[in-house]
């Protein structure tokens, strides 16, 4: 006759701990859940602006600009689902010189990803008020023309 000892404090049957085995269980089962759902939170200004030098950088063959002469600041964000927006400021280091530029970045995996602007002749930079090359306001007194010199009529 075999008599096995049961313990109602630790619901165990012959040593072995029933509880234990389902915390085990379903610890393991919490990890793995955690795991398959875990992201990285990127939702933050070092990451777009991170993004936005690297694409700028790989672009510098096209560009000519050097991004380490440049201050680059996130100063606006907003965050959809898989999709980045944000405004970002460029400054010449030790200038005031400097302008803002609008991005659309989607997200890779753990990172942000600049998207290409579309190419419209508009250039990459922020769209003019009335959209048309001069942007419909007057240039400051003695600045040159914007538009392209007229052709000349020589004969």
């Amino acid at each position: 006759m075999v008599i096995r000892h049961y313990d109602t404090a630790t619901a165990a049957v012959g040593g072995e701990c029933i509880i234990g085995g389902v915390k085990r269980i379903v610890l393991v089962a919490g990890m793995l859940v955690l795991a398959a759902c875990a992201r990285k939170n990127i939702e933050n200004k070092e990451a777009i602006r991170q993004a936005v030098v690297e694409y700028l950088s790989s672009r510098q063959a096209q560009t000519g600009l050097d991004m380490s002469t440049m201050d680059v600041d996130v100063v606006a964000m907003t965050f959809e689902r898989d999709t980045a927006r944000a405004t970002v400021s460029f400054k010449v280091k030790n200038s005031d010189a400097g302008m803002q530029i609008n991005y659309t970045l989607d997200r890779k995996a753990d990172k942000w990803v600049v998207q290409p602007k579309q190419e419209n002749g508009g250039g990459h930079g922020v769209p003019l008020p009335d959209g048309s090359p001069g942007g419909g306001g007057a240039l400051p007194p003695g600045h040159p023309s914007t538009l392209p010199p007229a052709p000349s009529s020589k004969q």
